[in-house]
């Protein structure tokens, strides 16, 4: 789903959006775990059915790193990039189990014009990366700095 174009003027708080739905697979779920989170109620079925999971979960990583994707996929910061300040209150909810099928949905909650600077600004952005069942499995605000809109 691709959102227009919108500078950091153009937005105001409480604006809302939401993404495109991704489904990750297995393969996928467990080719991040041996690159990046080796453990192995991420890699081993076995091991994962005697976690406190009971069953293989994906990496809060490659949640957060779904999410990213998302968001930039959608297009919603396409105009100005996605050029992030920081993260704040991030939170793993829930697992993220192979099959799930993961969309981002986003709510501006505050705007500071750069200081000295008309050119951009700050936004933070509250994100819930959402299941097919529609359980957050992961919540954030997200700081980004923006553009403003070209004169």
């Amino acid at each position: 789903m691709k959102l227009p174009e919108r500078y950091f003027d153009e937005f105001v708080v409480g604006d809302t959006f939401e993404t495109a739905p991704f489904t990750l697979s297995e393969k996928e779920s467990m080719a991040f775990a041996h690159l990046y989170d080796p453990q192995p109620f991420h890699l081993d079925p076995e091991a994962a059915a005697a976690s406190p999971f009971h069953e293989l979960v994906a990496s809060g990583w490659q949640t957060a790193a779904i999410t990213m994707r998302l968001i930039v996929q959608s297009g919603v910061l396409r105009a100005t990039g996605v050029i992030g300040t920081g993260i704040d209150d991030l939170r793993w909810l829930a697992p993220v189990l192979p099959g799930d099928t993961l969309r981002v949905r986003g709510e501006v909650v505050e705007k500071v014009p750069w200081p000295g600077k008309k050119e951009r600004g700050t936004m933070r952005i509250r994100l819930q990366t959402v299941n097919q069942n529609d359980v957050v499995v992961m919540s954030q605000i997200a700081n980004v700095m923006m553009r403003t809109r070209p004169s």
